[in-house]
């Protein structure tokens, strides 16, 4: 099969003939319908996180479940899944809690290692027979993965494929931020900075959630103007000077929550600078490794504000990947404008600069 393997941030991404062994027990084989490209991947593409390489790129997808692994009953061979980047164990105690966007043992393993949960890959190169590692337990820019079952989401057989790929990641993270992680109440006054494929859906939850006010940030007026059609009232132009000022002219008392959907040192001091009394400033975007921000301990203290971290918007995969793909399907949700284009996964590289130059949401990947 084809597959999009990273060696290193001076070697650009190629696609490679691998092969993919058979799923094991309490894991599931997958045909891939469609892969979205996210800045998770250009983070890794760049060089900016660490990552076990080679490893074969890809942790937003969704597929037909095509092969069962030992004592998989959970699923049938046919399922339309989306894939979960946090395939949670279900046994350590953030997941006994319901807190299974922290699973200890996805941290601990997948992650760390780019293994599956027995500490080993499913991948390797077809030709040299080198092992390959798994991106976040998924590696969808491929035809085919094999991941833990937990990885696998059921959901209708009638969303369409390729446009709920989206879910996997994009939509999860910013809708769950909003819904989960920050709880935003009916009312409320929000700010997101970033409106690309994590911010639009932050704009949307909060949408959603019932908030009076929403006031889309970015440096590109075309993504605020977006941003309006997902259901911000306000938007404020960065490039047009301070966007702390410029939302204080909006809204004189601050925010009651502030999304950082870029996760830049400039954007989260700029979110914790804009809350209002009680505030929540939500950190959504991923910086890369070693960034520091500042921030005055006691002027948190003082007005009573938080500042939260939002892993994977804190997500329950099981109940809010189902539950996401029902609002889309009833039209709770704007997914099809995500989707800037669809390219063919010879063209990952390609899709990658794009993501770069920063003139596209999100590109599908169709193998």
């Amino acid at each position: 099969m084809k597959a999009v393997v990273f060696r290193d941030p001076d070697t650009r991404v190629e696609v490679v003939e691998a092969e993919l062994a058979g799923p094991k027990a309490g894991e599931v084989r997958v045909k891939i319908a469609a892969a979205g490209v996210c800045h998770s991947d250009l983070h890794v593409k760049r060089g900016e996180w660490d990552a076990p390489a080679p490893l074969v790129m890809g942790h937003e997808g969704s597929g037909v479940v095509v092969e069962l692994g030992e004592g998989v009953t959970s699923l049938a061979v046919g399922d339309h899944v989306v894939l979960s980047w946090v395939p949670p164990c279900g046994e350590c105690r953030y997941c006994l809690q319901g807190h299974e966007a922290r699973c200890q043992k996805v941290v601990e393993v997948n992650n760390a290692t780019g293994s599956l949960f027995d500490g080993t890959s499913r991948l390797s190169n077809a030709e040299t027979g080198e092992s390959l590692r798994h991106y976040l337990s998924v590696s969808s820019f491929a035809e085919e993965v094999v991941v833990p079952v937990s990885g696998a989401v059921k959901v209708r057989d009638d969303a369409p494929l390729d446009v709920i790929a989206v879910v996997g990641c994009a939509v999860a993270t910013g809708v769950g931020a909003v819904l989960n992680t920050a709880a935003v109440e009916p009312g409320s006054t929000v700010a997101v900075i970033g409106c690309g494929g994590v911010g639009l859906n932050v704009v949307q939850g909060a949408k959603l959630a019932g908030a009076e006010r929403i006031i889309a940030i970015d440096l590109l007026p075309e993504k605020t103007a977006m941003a309006l059609q997902f259901g911000a009232t306000d938007r404020i132009d960065a490039s047009n000077g301070d966007v702390v000022e410029q939302l204080f002219a909006l809204i004189p008392d601050g925010v009651d929550y502030a999304f950082d959907a870029i996760g830049r040192t400039i954007t989260t001091e700029q979110s914790v600078r804009m809350l209002g009394l009680g505030g929540a400033a939500v950190i959504v975007g991923l910086p890369p490794t070693g960034a520091k921000a500042s921030f005055e301990p006691l002027v948190l203290a003082e007005a009573d504000q938080r500042i939260l971290g939002s892993n994977y918007g804190s997500v329950r995969p099981s109940i809010d990947i189902p539950a996401l793909v029902d609002r889309y399907m009833d039209g709770q949700l704007k997914l099809d404008p995500l989707i800037s284009g669809r390219r063919r996964l010879e063209d990952a590289a390609d899709a990658l600069d794009d993501l770069e130059a920063g003139g596209v949401l999100r590109t599908l990947l169709i193998p």
